[in-house]
């Protein structure tokens, strides 16, 4: 009775379009009272525990560091080097727009800022050049995924803080992938260039390099900042979140000179309501999760699937397509929270390591915010460049084939995944 009236609470709540931070502590609430065996107060208790975790302390800084990043004229530097470094290739500008997303991904940590931030540029160089808008959405929408895969991630994070595993692990372990992604879409955007007959938009030009290099140079600093600093035990994901944000405020305000008190202020409100939205999903989603272990619900979640099958292989395929039928449904924090409870314990049931998993559950997550109804991704891109919702839907759909051929490698090859953290942290 108690499961049934979480998830069919839940269900409805979002059916009728409450927010899902609200839908997750109404639905949890109505379950306590359902039960009449739980005091209401502990609500309130367990959203408070759910948040009061010292590695969430980076979510404000990572978002702050992002939005000065692509407010202060950084990214336009970074795409003017991207651009430098491969646009000469056939269909140049596409491969330009999936190198910005690698060099903006150690920056930004969230697919939403990309798609906001490189995606106007991107898309309007694109467009300038003569090339199809469709194709144009299409790989910005897919190269704004690498984001939160190669470090750091704002979805790692939390999966991190949610599943008790190392940040830096996790970091470490989705270096590969990321790189895979990028190599997947550029090898897709090759198989367009040939087809369609693009032109070379540039040729190449060491001068060219070296003056965009020289540009961009102290703004590619800043994964080095973040990533080296992390992975060679300088400072924590919290710390390192904090350095970013430093460092990027001093290169916009006093180096570049690019950021006015009025832009500060309004990428200060940004912040807050862009954290402000994170921390309360977590909230909601830590009393959800506290219900569910209550009621044993992942003990018999656990015990349906196993006795479903006991093939890992088998298992693996059905846990990927939960994540991606509920990534197209559900923001990726709010199903990171709620999932990782539920399908974590499976996936060490079957031997699967908790860094590993984390890395196939947010790049499951990824596929998902490009695919509608809700493909946030896809509406940020669609609202930034003007181009109709069912058009970015449309022309996002073959970049799905690469991104899904590297999920199958990461999924079913740990080593993608494990093998630079079992350099980086050896015991």
């Amino acid at each position: 009775m108690v499961i049934a009236a979480l998830f069919i609470s839940l269900l409805l709540l979002i059916i009728l379009g409450v927010p899902v931070a609200f839908a997750l502590i109404a639905s949890s609430l109505i379950a306590i009272l359902v039960d009449g065996q739980l005091p209401e107060l502990v609500v309130l208790h367990r959203m408070v525990a759910g948040v009061n975790s010292f590695p969430l302390l980076s979510i404000p800084f990572f978002v702050f560091a992002g939005a000065l990043m692509n407010a202060s004229g950084i990214t336009q530097r970074i795409f003017d080097f991207a651009n430098s470094l491969v646009g000469w290739l056939r269909g140049g500008l596409g491969h330009v727009n999936v190198g910005a997303s690698v060099l903006f991904a150690g920056m930004s940590g969230a697919a939403v800022a990309d798609a906001g931030g490189l995606g106007a540029i991107e898309v309007k160089a694109m467009r300038d050049k003569g090339y199809d808008a469709g194709f144009a959405v299409g790989i910005t929408a897919a190269s704004s995924t690498i984001g939160p895969i190669i470090p750091p991630s704002l979805p790692i994070i939390i999966y991190g803080v949610m599943a008790s595993a190392s940040i830096g692990q996790l970091f470490a372990a989705g270096l590969i992938p990321g790189l895979l992604m990028a190599l997947g879409l550029m090898a897709m955007i090759a198989w367009y260039a040939r087809k369609r007959n693009y032109p070379k938009d540039a040729g190449f030009s060491v001068s060219k390099t070296l003056v965009t290099f020289k540009s961009a140079f102290l703004s590619l600093l800043t994964p080095v900042i973040i990533i080296g600093g992390i992975l060679f035990g300088i400072f924590t994901a919290t710390e390192a979140a904090v350095a970013a944000s430093a460092y990027a405020l001093v290169l916009s305000a006093v180096v570049y000179k690019t950021l006015t008190f009025k832009q500060l202020i309004a990428i200060s409100i940004e912040t807050i309501e862009t954290t402000s939205i994170i921390l309360l999903i977590i909230a909601g989603a830590a009393i959800f999760s506290w219900v569910l272990t209550t009621q044993q619900i992942t003990e018999l979640f656990t015990q349906w699937m196993l006795g479903f099958t006991e093939n890992k292989t088998a298992l693996l395929l059905l846990m990927a397509l939960i994540l991606f039928i509920v990534g197209c449904f559900m923001e990726t924090i709010a199903a990171i929270t709620i999932l990782t409870p539920i399908l974590l314990p499976i996936a060490i049931s079957l031997g699967i390591d908790p860094v590993h998993f984390g890395i196939i559950m947010v790049l499951n997550l990824m596929i998902g915010l490009l695919t509608p109804p809700v493909g946030m991704v896809l509406y940020v891109l669609s609202r930034v460049t003007k181009v109709p919702f069912e058009t970015c839907t449309k022309a996002t759909l073959p970049f799905l084939i690469p991104l899904v051929f590297v999920l199958i490698l990461v999924t079913f090859i740990p080593e993608l995944t494990l093998w630079l953290p079992s350099i980086l942290y050896k015991s």
